[in-house]
């Protein structure tokens, strides 16, 4: 039986990457930053305190991943004992620091042309996508019209949001229009027309239209729910999801992966809320005798719930309480399987501002034919090449097979 994991923590970077500095992000480090605050007694909250602790992913070679990339191990973080996997650090050849970018590539298709971002400025958008906006889906007007963070700019448009009936635009560092709105007063569905009628006024350039409904009252308990949707332009040339399922292998895509690759080649989507909801499902389809399978599953609290708020106790937690599950998945592993664990950006929460900081990312290969290693540098797009490598796949246009090249 042959199967493939490829599991992304998303944004779990692992220091700057060596084009850092132009994206403004030369020093930013992610777990880096976290283990040092947590040694230093800065990480204390979320029923946590004391230094990070994650020994199932050192073993896999995380520290160590660390070392390459950075030149040192994370402070509490060095690491000892037997590794069980091969381990090396990847640098981004595309252009942004977004999560599509950082997936189609690692699925080995770099992005080579230019995003349209929006500018730090109010209004952001243009006027005449707004205005077609309004007039298009009979909206009395639209608020924020700017950068922000969604949870601030929930808190803080929410309650004249209801009043009005206006839904909340708002933007970041990434390619995206996100449209805010609450799921009772304004409509789930309502809300995901709003965004297919913004998909359409857009240009491919830009990379994803995101809904973000929310529910609550006031400010104290707004929150966003778990019916996000994200509506993103498809990846420029087949990724290696399409590919095993044009080859005729099975492809299970769980959390927002289907959202992330336009539902190109993601076969069966598998919603989950929150990581512990992407691990119990991960665990359900690793249990299935499902041969010449593909299994892509994006683990994305680290993220949005810690990373974009920049709390760094809250994501020292969720690294924690997925290691603590993370032998669950190791020894479930059977002959013939290969899985990755990466990332596809960084969120310092240490960092200034609220976006992805531009960072290396941790490459861990394990599975009972791997063999414990130093792979050194790698390409995005060597995660996708081996991958496919192993399922039997031709080459694709980008990216190495770094299987058995750990030295």
């Amino acid at each position: 039986m042959t199967r493939a994991f490829f599991i992304v923590l998303d944004s779990v970077g692992i220091g700057g990457a060596p084009d850092a500095e132009s994206f403004g992000d030369a020093d930013s480090d992610t777990l880096g930053h976290i283990a040092e605050a947590c040694a230093a007694g800065r990480g204390v909250g979320h029923g946590r305190g004391g230094p990070l602790r994650i020994p199932n992913l050192l073993a896999l070679g995380m520290g160590a991943a660390h070392r390459g990339a950075t030149g040192s191990e994370p402070v509490g973080l060095e690491a000892g004992g037997a590794r069980i996997g091969a381990w090396g650090h990847a640098s981004e050849s595309s252009r942004g620091k977004d999560t599509p970018s950082g997936h189609w590539e690692l699925a080995g298709v770099p992005v080579t042309f230019d995003w349209t971002y929006y500018p730090d400025a109010m209004p952001t958008f243009p006027a005449h996508f707004t205005a077609a906006l309004i007039e298009m889906c009979g909206l009395p007007g639209i608020l924020g019209d700017c950068h922000a963070s969604g949870t601030s700019i929930i808190a803080e448009l929410g309650v004249e949001h209801i009043a009005s009936g206006k839904p909340i635009l708002y933007t970041s560092a990434d390619s995206v229009v996100q449209i805010a709105a609450h799921e009772e007063s304004f409509g789930l569905e309502r809300l995901y027309e709003v965004c297919r009628v913004a998909r359409s006024l857009v240009p491919d350039t830009v990379g994803r239209i995101i809904a973000r409904p929310f529910l609550g009252t006031g400010p104290d308990d707004f929150a966003r729910t778990a019916n996000r949707k994200d509506l993103a332009v498809a990846p420029p040339a087949p990724t290696l999801l399409q590919r095993q399922s044009e080859a005729g292998g099975d492809v299970v895509s769980i959390g927002k992966i289907g959202d992330i690759f336009a539902h190109a080649g993601t076969g069966e989507e598998i919603k989950a809320t929150g990581n512990g909801g992407v691990f119990d499902t991960l665990m359900s389809v690793t249990a299935r005798d499902q041969d010449n399978a593909l299994v892509v599953a994006n683990f994305v609290d680290f993220d949005t719930l810690y990373g974009h708020r920049r709390d760094v106790a809250g994501y020292a937690a969720a690294l924690e309480a997925f290691d603590r599950l993370l032998p669950r998945f190791l020894d479930a592993l059977r002959p013939g399987d290969l899985a990755v664990l990466t990332a596809d950006h960084g969120c310092d929460p240490t960092w200034r501002g609220t976006d992805h900081t531009r960072e290396q990312v941790p490459v861990l290969f394990v599975g009972p034919g791997v063999a414990a290693g130093d792979l050194g540098q790698l390409a995005y797009a060597d995660v996708g090449a081996s991958l496919a490598g192993h399922l039997g796949l031709a080459p694709g246009a980008h990216g190495a097979d770094r299987r058995g090249a750990a030295g």
